[in-house]
């Protein structure tokens, strides 16, 4: 409890003192890396404080051009663990309703986040948007399940990352990230000390997929996701077909 609590006390004194300078910083120097780079941090600060080991593998999967990266999502820890464990700068599909909050809200679109409206389907995406972030150099990241997993394991992936690759012709890489209900189960505020695993796998040519392909590359991404993660959080087989969980 003690730990939570000063975790959450430090980022939120780091946003109403710290993140205002960084803001005014990138409004003057026009860039906003600094911003980004020292914003990663104070959240890879936060998690060693929390008692959270981060081991990533698969960096050399990364290609050198932009990318879409594919992410489960199993609770709350994963962008905390996940985004500074990137070795690069990336724009995220954010909830609206983070944007009402202004400190946060300012810096999140100096940073070129994408807001999105929760459970919105995949045709209200703004492609042309994503597009242009990502022909400016900028990579996304993408919790590809929509939202947390109810219990840790692996949920189908909704077609948003597929469309964004393909509309912009980059490839996509699947991410695999575990540990994280054990770092934060849903449901629950406080944060647990344990180790989280984030593997890199692969990229995949989106170019080489349709619009109407979309499912199918989306599918093969799910299934190196499913892959790369342990088993108490890979999807559970069909029910009937006699294999025990």
């Amino acid at each position: 409890m003690i730990r939570t609590v000063a975790v959450v006390l430090f980022c939120a004194l780091s946003i109403l003192l710290i993140l205002p300078l960084l803001i005014l910083w990138t409004a003057i120097s026009g860039n906003p890396e600094f911003m980004f780079s020292s914003a990663m941090k104070f959240i890879r600060l936060a998690a060693r404080g929390a008692g959270i080991r981060v081991h990533v593998e698969g960096t050399e999967n990364i290609p050198a051009q932009p990318c879409v990266f594919a992410s489960n999502h199993a609770s709350n820890a994963d962008p905390p663990v996940l985004v500074p464990a990137i070795p690069r700068r990336v724009s995220i599909l954010v909830k609206r309703e983070l944007y009402r909050i202004p400190i946060l809200a300012t810096g999140m679109h100096q940073a070129g986040f994408v807001a999105v409206d929760r459970g919105a389907k995949e045709g209200s995406m703004n492609l042309d948007e994503v597009a242009e972030h990502l022909k400016r150099g900028l990579s996304f990241l993408v919790f590809a399940e929509g939202t947390r997993s109810p219990d840790g394991r692996l949920r189908p992936f909704k077609r948003g990352a597929a469309l964004m690759a393909i509309h912009a012709g980059v490839p996509i890489v699947p991410v695999a990230v575990a540990g994280t209900p054990a770092i934060m189960p849903k449901g629950d505020w406080k944060l647990h000390p344990g180790e989280v695993s984030i593997r890199f796998c692969p990229p995949i040519d989106a170019s080489e997929y349709t619009f109407e392909q979309r499912s199918e590359l989306i599918d093969r991404v799910q299934a190196e996701v499913a892959e790369a993660l342990p088993p108490e959080q890979k999807p559970l087989p069909p029910a009937g077909d006699g294999v025990s969980p």
